[in-house]
């Protein structure tokens, strides 16, 4: 400590190892506590490492990181860790534009954003609390300012083709004459004839430039000084485009390690060891977006729009929408309090599933046939579906990280038992018998349809529920209608909900690499590059299968093992062929995936 306060206003670069190690460990802790896997949290502290020339070696676990880092002189080992686990997807994404930031400042550039301005503004206003809208202010008045400048370049252009300058045409000739001669294949040999001709030629032509220059410069000797200036700035900015097209770096995976290639060293800036952990107080300490009241009414469409994905109809719809916003809303209030998160969950099920009971009681008063949903309250119990660390924890056993990866199924599985047995004894007490929903009956375009928009409904909920900045929300929400109704549309064909879940997986993982290449390339407006994490993993959290790990629970209460076997086991194989789609669809389009180095 002792050390890092003395390297406090220090430039980073000049700090010692422990205050670097100090920015590096944070942002790691900060990124691990925001719910995403453990090869995310080490990409994340290699991107602040590379610039200040530190070598970094961690383990991650669930809710703890040992990180050891040298900087070749000295060495140094941090271990952090954390009190419980949580998502926080508008934190992971300003970590990464933090880490832009970071490394545009040590002059390596950026490997995350095309446009490193919005990073840089996005960083210098942490303190307004909705930080999408910044970006997407930012992005829109450097779109502004891109067409302003072109159209003056543009006009400077006319102007130079009106004046038609000689010396400028010249220059532009002499450069597309020198570009062909370089790529032009190799002429067919001539005879001497042709070659004495040729020389001849050229002769005649260099004394008639030669005449013509003088003529030139006789004639334009007394102008105005404005239009020499002129020309000399049209010309100079041509000469900088030639120089920014042949000197332009490369793009893609590793594209900031050659940021630096043309970069002027004034216009390197630093950052002190302050200003980095000032920004990452401002990260850390940010409240949630949405009020307990808002994000139980999202849990509330969410999972009413998930049990009519399962096949529910009105009244299913109407009990787990109170059932789930009832339920969500209290675990959030709970959780202000810093509550065990098992006692939490027990307690949320239990509330949800009889709230859900009881308004379907309620509606029974007067239509009896709400009495017979019996399945209704399996629904209003999804919000406490463990999505992101399912998902991450089957992707960092991808990536051969079994100690995270098993911690983290570990974790999916005492939430899931913890919830299945809160609803189990709901059930008991209460003489519910789950035995799935009815036919709604329902036109297949019709039936199509509907899917599309509670896939969208529904997704845009748990984005919601994972404090995802509205424009997030809607570009998962687009991802999981597409996704989802797929998925739904060809099991109805005869396909095995498995092999559903793999493709809609996959299919998710492709669209989000895609929109991410998008913003990436200036296809779309920077302020939505969004992490492909949290885009995927809300779009396909609709597609775990909570019905069967639940009916599973119901029935090994009931002591009959053959179903609760076969319940689980269905929900095994598509639980586990999730994180299969995402990981193929990252090898499809991710380098760092697709081979092991």
């Amino acid at each position: 400590m002792e050390d890092i306060e003395r390297d406090w206003n220090k430039p980073i670069t000049e700090a010692g190892i422990a205050a670097k190690a100090s920015v590096i460990v944070r942002v790691g802790m900060l990124d691990l506590g925001a719910g995403t896997g453990s090869f995310r949290v080490r990409e994340m502290m290699h991107r602040i490492a590379y610039p200040l020339g530190v070598h970094v070696r961690a383990d991650v676990n669930l809710t703890d990181i040992e990180a050891a880092c040298t900087d070749g002189h000295d060495r140094i080992t941090e271990v952090v860790d954390l009190p419980t686990t949580g998502v926080n997807t508008e934190r992971i994404w300003l970590l990464e534009h933090f880490a832009d930031w970071f490394n545009v400042n040590l002059g390596s550039g950026s490997m995350y954003h095309s446009r490193t301005e919005v990073s840089e503004g996005l960083m210098q206003h942490l303190d307004q609390r909705d930080a999408s809208q910044v970006s997407a202010d930012l992005s829109k008045q450097l779109r502004k300012e891109r067409k302003e400048n072109k159209s003056r370049h543009d006009m400077w252009d006319q102007a130079a083709e009106a004046d038609d300058d000689p010396v400028l045409d010249a220059l532009e000739q002499a450069e597309r004459a020198r570009s062909g001669s370089e790529h032009a294949q190799t002429a067919a040999p001539l005879d001497m004839r042709d070659i004495n001709r040729a020389e001849h030629e050229h002769n005649s032509q260099e004394e008639r430039k030669a005449e013509y220059r003088a003529e030139y410069r006789a004639e334009h000797e007394h102008n105005a000084p404005s239009r020499r200036e002129r020309c000399d700035e049209v010309r100079e900015r041509r000469i900088a485009r030639r120089l920014e097209r042949t000197q332009h770096p490369p793009k893609g995976e590793y594209a900031s390690h050659f940021d630096h290639v043309g970069q002027r060293p004034e216009h390197r800036r630093g950052v002190t060891v302050r200003q980095a952990h000032e920004r990452l107080d401002m990260i850390e300490h940010r409240k949630p977006l949405y009020s307990p009241a808002f994000a139980g009414l999202a849990s509330a469409c969410a999972c009413a729009a998930f049990v009519f994905l399962l096949g529910g109809g009105p009244y299913d719809m109407i009990g787990a929408f109170v059932g789930a916003g009832l339920g969500h809303w209290l675990r959030r209030r709970l959780f202000v309090h810093h509550l065990n998160q098992f006692f939490v969950t027990f307690v949320c099920v239990s509330v949800a599933a009889l709230a859900c009971t009881g308004m379907l009681r309620l509606i029974g008063l007067f239509d009896p046939v709400a009495l017979q949903h019996d399945t209704a309250y399996i629904g209003a119990m999804l919000f406490v579906i463990p999505g992101f660390p399912m998902i991450t924890g089957g992707l960092d056993m991808a990536k051969i990280d079994f100690p995270s990866g098993i911690q983290r199924v570990a974790y999916v599985l005492c939430i899931v038992l913890i919830a299945t047995l809160a609803g189990w004894m709901v059930a008991s007490i209460v003489h519910l018998n789950p035995q799935g929903f009815e036919p709604l009956g329902l036109n297949p375009v019709v039936n199509c349809l509907l899917r599309m928009v509670f896939a969208f409904i529904g997704v845009w909920g748990f984005s919601v529920m994972f404090n995802s900045p509205q424009r997030m929300c809607l570009v998962a929400a687009v991802i999981g209608m597409i996704t989802d109704t797929l998925r739904l549309e060809i099991v109805d064909m005869g396909v095995p909900a498995e092999a559903g879940a793999f493709i809609g997986a996959l299919l998710a993982g492709l669209l989000a690499s895609a929109w991410r290449s998008s913003v990436r390339r200036g296809l779309l407006p920077p302020h939505l590059g969004y992490p492909r994490i949290c885009m995927t993993v809300p779009s396909i959290v609709i597609m775990v299968p909570g019905m069967y790990m639940y009916r599973a629970m119901f029935y090994l209460g009931a002591f009959d093992t053959l179903h609760a076997l076969d319940w689980a086991f269905r929900a095994f194989m598509v639980i586990i062929c999730l994180p299969i789609g995402l990981v193929m669809a990252r090898v499809l389009t991710d380098k760092s995936w697709r081979y092991d180095v």
